[in-house]
């Protein structure tokens, strides 16, 4: 039964986090917002939505270790199981812009998130920091549209889609999907954390596999049917761009609420399998500005020994 809810629990995370950036997109095109504006805040955060709720919600409850393994996990999944099954699909060909701003990024968060980590706590003032980091990075994406993370095509078809809607529906799909974040969010972390005790299987452990690659599963699915459809610039934006905003947002606002507690357990090895695939992704781009079949395979086979030592 805890199975059942606890993958009920991501179902309406994940339709509530849909719902929410619906309407309110729609809310925001009635205000007569523009589709960047709209990209750079409703788009972009409500997509990390439900990672947000899991982790707030954790740490509330003293379950830090999801917290953190929530976004540690995820991140190492985008790398190693999302853009390794992506590539398998399509080969994801890579621009220079690409490689020297997004991948840059995506490093030096990564970093700089280890670096806060190191003392086993991130304290509120550090939450403060990624947070204004986070804020600071979307205002220099939205005065350089065009490069980096930013998808405008993505953005222009999700106004699109809500501009016909009244404002009983924005409103309604608004609250709707706030009502959803949390219900999910509550049946995730609390079956999660009663799975683990059940079975003697650490908090850390739930958090970096069963909760990680479900709230990974979003950037799966747009991945692949970017590569699919062979629009591979959005492909590796989608990666870069989400782990980037995980850190600084996810991190960011949990440490604000409640500060976060960071085991050894993590720091001598969930982090460095994370900074791992963050720097072999380089070489494997670097080569041939593309993550062909062979490329994606090297990835997934990682994402299998990181998971094969976990357990």
């Amino acid at each position: 039964m805890d199975y059942i809810l606890l993958g009920l629990g991501l179902v309406i995370l994940l339709y509530g986090g849909k719902i929410l950036v619906d309407g309110a997109s729609a809310i925001a095109v009635k205000l007569g917002m523009s589709a960047g504006l709209i990209g750079l805040t409703i788009v972009a955060f409500g997509t990390s939505a439900p990672e947000l709720l899991v982790s707030v919600n954790a740490a509330l409850k003293g379950n830090s270790d999801i917290s953190i393994g929530n976004v540690v996990g995820s991140n190492i999944a985008n790398i190693g199981m999302v853009l390794g099954i992506s590539g398998l699909f399509y080969p994801i060909l890579i621009r220079k812009s690409a490689l020297r701003f997004d991948y840059s990024m995506t490093l030096l968060v990564t970093l700089l998130f280890y670096g806060l980590s190191y003392n086993g706590m991130i304290e509120l003032w550090e939450g403060i920091l990624l947070f204004s980091l986070f804020i600071a990075f979307n205002i220099f994406l939205f005065r350089n549209s065009g490069q980096g993370l930013a998808d405008e095509s993505e953005v222009i078809e999700e106004v699109e889609q809500v501009k016909g809607y009244s404002w009983l529906v924005a409103i309604s799909l608004f609250f709707g999907g706030i009502v959803g974040l949390y219900f999910g969010s509550e049946l995730l972390v609390n079956n999660a954390i009663k799975i683990s005790r059940e079975f003697g299987v650490s908090e850390r452990v739930i958090g970096v596999t069963i909760i990680a690659i479900g709230t990974s599963l979003p950037e799966l699915i747009t991945s692949i049917m970017a590569a699919l459809s062979k629009n591979t610039d959005m492909a590796i934006g989608n990666i870069l761009g989400s782990n980037i905003m995980n850190i600084l947002s996810i991190i960011g606002i949990t440490a604000i609420i409640k500060p976060i507690g960071v085991s050894d357990d993590f720091l001598n090895s969930d982090f460095l399998w994370m900074i791992g695939f963050t720097l072999i992704l380089f070489p494997l781009i670097r080569t041939k500005m593309r993550i062909s079949f062979v490329e994606g395979l090297i990835l997934i086979v990682g994402y299998g020994a990181y998971l094969y030592f976990l357990l």
